[in-house]
């Protein structure tokens, strides 16, 4: 894997009491225990983890030029992200990332190492059989990374919500999410699963580079997360790992999950391709330029087809002022002794 020299540890000092400290204490840790690791082709196990646990790991889905495809691109976003943000104060909270907030269109689908995500054969297949059927559609491409230096959890918390609408200005509002029930009878986490996010493993996770820590069985919990304060430790400890690169994550995005500190000398990249399922729909935002559209087979360009880039309307592509900022929910809090 590439060098990645110098991309962490902004203003900190990865030699001090408080770093060896944490390295130490996620050392210890266990991590989620017996979490099942699935072959791609055992397509039934995977769906009947899914729909237990809210999430499914798969290894072996992509190749070694693939993974080193899809981490050079990585990094060449990151390197972007970060002239940006020199000092390294995230999106997520301190040297920690959304690929997608970053970005004017909410995604990288106009990167080439993304659009490749678009049509891997076996997860077609397990995304198939997980909704039911072959009509989802691709919702998105992000996904996050933190940089060394990531020495904060990031508070639990699911990727959607029933429909809420924000007044931005005088006649403008966002609706996010799409689900309400007008007589308060159901809520988004009564559903059947609406949308998965397919994560990818770009470089082997350990206890000390930040793999996500995911709560199982919480997909269609109503109890409120607990804060980082309330958080008890079997949770916080719930990471997924050891991860080699090559693997997936399947997620019901509802289920409970955080980021974890990255204390290594490694970016840790986790790329996403997002699909809804055939009965779902949200507001969506186009991505994907239509020149790469175009190199898409016929049941990719199917399943991108309300995100394509409309002729004669060309994407804005470039990066947001601050680079989105960070939402309240996701925002890393320090749960250990200060950094020195």
């Amino acid at each position: 894997m590439e060098g990645q020299q110098g991309r962490g540890w902004r203003g900190l000092d990865p030699n001090s009491k408080s770093v060896k400290a944490l390295q130490q204490q996620l050392a210890a840790e266990v991590g989620l225990p017996a979490f099942e690791v699935h072959r791609p082709e055992d397509t039934q196990a995977i769906a009947t983890s899914f729909h237990r646990d809210g999430f499914a790991v798969v290894k072996d889905v992509l190749s070694e030029s693939q993974v080193n495809a899809l981490h050079r691109g990585c990094l060449r976003v990151i390197d972007e992200i970060l002239t940006l943000d020199p000092e390294g104060r995230g999106n997520r909270g301190s040297h920690r990332y959304s690929f997608g907030s970053a970005s004017l269109t909410d995604a990288q689908l106009h990167q080439p190492e993304w659009v490749a995500l678009l049509e891997i054969p076996s997860i077609i297949a397990m995304i198939g059989t997980v909704f039911g059927g072959p009509d989802f559609l691709v919702r998105s491409a992000g996904g996050d990374f933190c940089l060394p230096g990531a020495c904060d959890y990031q508070p639990l918390h699911s990727d959607m919500s029933d429909r809420q609408s924000f007044e931005l200005k005088p006649g403008k509002s966002l609706v996010v999410g799409s689900f309400f029930d007008r007589e308060a009878r159901l809520n988004y986490r009564d559903l059947p699963c609406p949308y998965i996010a397919c994560n990818f493993i770009t470089s082997d996770w350990t206890s000390q580079n930040g793999p996500i820590r995911q709560v199982a069985g919480t997909q269609n919990s109503q109890v409120p997360m607990p804060s980082l304060a309330e958080e008890p430790t079997w949770m916080r400890s719930s990471r997924l790992y050891p991860l080699s690169a090559g693997s997936i994550i399947l997620r019901d995005v509802r289920a409970w999950h955080g980021g974890t500190p990255n204390v290594s000398d490694e970016v840790r990249a986790m790329p996403n391709v997002e699909f809804f399922a055939p009965w779902y729909r949200e507001p969506l935002v186009r991505s994907l330029p239509l020149a790469l559209y175009r190199g898409l087979g016929p049941e990719a360009q199917r399943r991108c087809r309300y995100i394509v880039e409309r002729k004669g309307t060309p994407l804005k592509l470039g990066y947001r002022r601050h680079l989105g900022g960070t939402p309240e929910n996701s925002r890393s809090r320090v749960t250990n002794a200060s950094i020195d």
